[in-house]
């Protein structure tokens, strides 16, 4: 090889790290809620009296000695540690709170009618109706997959939501493959 070859192949290696050096973007996860049935274990530095798990009643509420009761329902780990460590300042100086989820037992969503297993299904990451249906082990050879329907309460209303399997399979209409949330229940007719 050439010298002057050998200068260009060395000069595109020393530039070529420049462009790869940018940092890439970092999309946060979002923060999970917390949901009745959840475990957290909460512990306050150098207090071993404060140190327990605590499980997060059907109400939304959990209780913590000197904190008293705390409705956690929907609130992320973070919120409920900043709400505890508020209330125990009035006997703790600058206390120290770690909040951390020891067992998801709160996200839960329902999928019944003809599939192949109905039932409860548990989730610790995002779902979609297409996702719970594949969890219920698919639909039966005489769903309506066009007449499938996502029921959601939500402040003590119920929604309902249509969705068309077979659009959304073919790769249409995906708005409709919405995100389920904890309670959430999908109908097969």
């Amino acid at each position: 090889m050439s010298s002057s070859r050998v200068c260009f192949v060395l000069l595109l290696l020393s530039v070529a790290p420049l462009g790869a050096a940018e940092p890439a973007a970092t999309n946060p996860l979002p923060a999970y809620h917390l949901q009745p049935g959840d475990v957290v274990e909460v512990s306050v530095w150098k207090e071993t009296d404060l140190q327990k798990e605590v499980l997060i009643r059907p109400d939304g509420g959990l209780t913590f000695p000197l904190a008293g009761e705390v409705d956690a329902r929907g609130k992320s780990v973070e919120e409920v540690r900043v709400i505890l460590t508020d209330r125990l300042q009035k006997y703790i100086p600058t206390p120290v709170v770690t909040v951390a989820l020891k067992g998801l037992g709160g996200n839960r969503i329902y999928v019944l009618g003809k599939v192949n297993k109905a039932g409860e299904f548990p989730f610790s990451s995002p779902l979609d109706v297409m996702q719970a249906i594949s969890l219920a082990g698919g639909t039966t050879p005489y769903a309506a997959v066009n007449d499938i329907v996502i029921l959601r309460r939500q402040n003590g209303k119920q929604q309902s939501f249509s969705f068309r399997y077979l659009d959304v399979a073919r790769g249409h209409s995906l708005p409709q493959n919405i995100q389920l949330e904890s309670g959430d229940t999908v109908v097969v007719p």
